[in-house]
Formats: C-alpha cells, structure tokens, sequence
C-alpha cells in the first residue's frame, strides 16, 4: 500500500481521493509515522475489479464449436413450415 507523507496529502488531495474511490486505499504519514488511512467508502457492483483472462487454461473451447447443435437448431426452424 502507497504511503505519502501530509504535505504530498495536501498538495494533491483530489488526486489522491479519486485514486482511493477506485480502490486505491494509501496511508498518510506524518514525520514518517503512519498517522491514516484512506480507503473508499464502498466499491460499485461495476467497480469491483473484474480481471480479464482470469479463467486462461481453465477451459477449452472444441474445435466444432460453431457446429455443435447446427442440425436440432435447422431441426427447430423448420419444423413449423
């Protein structure tokens, strides 16, 4: 976790708090002793941090992916003609 010292705090607050609503939660320190930390109040549903790819190796799609079915579903279209 980022720890800044007050004066760093001070000079660039709206950065910092945009930072922490993202869940960025950081420390301020004053003369180098942790005196707070800043976390967000709550997190979104949507800003939950969804990793892309997290599922890499996990899974195998077939070759005939985009054939599997093909004849039930014609089957299905058809049937009321």
């Amino acid at each position: 976790m980022r720890t800044v010292n007050i004066h760093e705090a001070k000079t660039h607050l709206s950065r910092l708090v945009e930072q922490a609503a993202r869940g960025e939660a950081f420390i301020i320190a004053k003369a180098g002793k942790a005196i707070v930390k800043v976390v967000p109040l709550e997190l979104s549903e949507t800003d939950t941090g969804r990793r892309l790819g997290f599922l890499k190796g996990e899974l195998r799609i077939p070759e005939d992916f985009d054939e599997m079915g093909r004849e039930e579903i014609e089957r299905l279209f058809h049937e009321g003609k």
